[in-house]
């Protein structure tokens, strides 16, 4: 199941696991942004990478306001339904804690179907932690991507056997990633600035806090503000479609419009999995709020910015620096990222050979229906 770029990146190395598993067959279903035009379509990078899509799926409610991610919840779970009535799958897998992925959490449950989580008994910011668990709940299996969130999923009640393995499949691809970037990566791709990526350039994404939603524009003005007193070369990519995402973006062009960011600001909507990465790890510093910023930059150790609340609370190494959203908190910290320069890799989200535990988990797995409460000490639990 995937429902944004972030998804596939992470569920990428997976995939493959599973296509080339003599007891496993896959079965892909794209919805989200995945399949929306103006996030560049990434199911058509997909395709490109030799996966067969078996259904692709339209249920965003156009808005970017609270009404319509919840009112797309309500068609996601209508179009899942359908689709797994189709399908007849054995599994649902689902990663993170995407409203989409609830959606299909919810259909897959009521239909009795048997729902591996990965990535759940995370901490962070935002309505995403309320789905996250609420997708834990909904699952009889899981693999949390660090022992902590194995443990708070323990807590929560779920059973130690159903926890399957620990670690994030997208550390995988960027363990074996090769970090050289050719020069035309960039070719064709986005608007503003020349960046050369052999070059010092700061990676900038700041998406919406659904939770603070009516704030976005102060907010991005802050990140742009403090981006322009830095003034080097920097990347932006689009923001998600969450609510609020209309107001950053009307923010972008509005601050492009009005400043002179032609010499050092270049805004993109999309990468690959492995061409974001690249240019992940090749970053003198990521400036945002992204939760690649907290699993990829850590793998690669890049230096990383981590503002606002969006990622409040969310396990991260020690090449991240939080700040709040003021511009000069934020540009005090970027001097200080550039100053330190690249940390080393890390391994608290795991440790590059995740994939293939999580395939060999797959086979090996027993489906079943009826979940029931684990009840744990309240006193352990403290």
């Amino acid at each position: 199941m995937l429902v944004d770029r972030a998804n596939y990146g992470r569920l990428k190395p997976v995939m493959h696991e599973i296509k080339n598993h003599p007891q496993l067959d896959l079965q892909v279903v794209v919805a989200g942004t995945m399949v929306l035009r103006r996030f560049g379509e990434p199911v058509c990078g997909l395709k490109e990478d030799g996966f067969a899509v078996d259904s692709e799926l339209y249920i965003e409610l156009e808005g970017s306001n609270p009404i319509s991610m919840a009112k797309s919840v309500g068609f996601g779970i209508v179009e899942f339904c359908s689709d797994f009535q189709k399908l007849k799958p054995d599994i649902v897998l689902l990663i993170g804690d995407r409203y989409e992925a609830l959606s299909a959490a919810i259909a897959a449950a009521y239909m009795n179907l048997c729902i591996v989580h990965i990535q759940g008994g995370e901490v962070s910011g935002s309505i995403d932690e309320s789905a996250r668990h609420a997708i834990s709940k909904f699952a009889h299996f899981h693999f949390p991507s660090t022992q902590r969130s194995a443990t708070y999923l323990m807590r929560m009640g779920e059973r130690p056997e159903t926890i399957l393995g620990i670690g994030c499949p997208s550390g995988d691809i960027a363990k074996k990633l090769d970090r050289r970037v050719p020069q035309n990566l960039l070719d064709g791709k986005g608007s503003g600035a020349d960046i050369k990526l052999d070059e010092p350039f700061l990676l900038a994404i700041y998406h919406p806090t659904t939770t603070s939603y009516g704030t976005e524009a102060v907010q991005m003005n802050e990140v742009l503000g403090a981006l322009e007193h830095i003034k080097m070369k920097t990347m932006l990519l689009w923001p998600n479609i969450d609510a609020g995402s209309d107001d950053i973006s009307k923010t972008i062009r509005l601050f492009r419009d009005h400043h002179h960011t032609s010499d050092w600001l270049k805004i993109i909507i999309n990468l690959s999995p492995e061409d974001y990465l690249k240019v992940l790890a090749n970053a003198a510093c990521a400036v945002g709020n992204s939760s690649s910023f907290v699993r990829d930059a850590g793998f690669l150790g890049t230096p990383v910015v981590l503002i606002g609340e969006r990622q409040e609370g969310r396990e991260h190494d020690a090449n991240v620096i939080p700040v709040p959203i003021r511009k000069e908190k934020i540009a005090t910290a970027i001097r200080a990222q550039l100053g330190h320069g690249c940390y080393p890799g890390s391994t608290l989200y795991g440790d590059g050979q995740v994939a293939p535990r999580i395939a060999q988990a797959l086979a090996s797995l027993k489906p079943y229906i009826q979940k029931r409460l684990n009840f744990v000490d309240i006193k352990e639990s403290h």
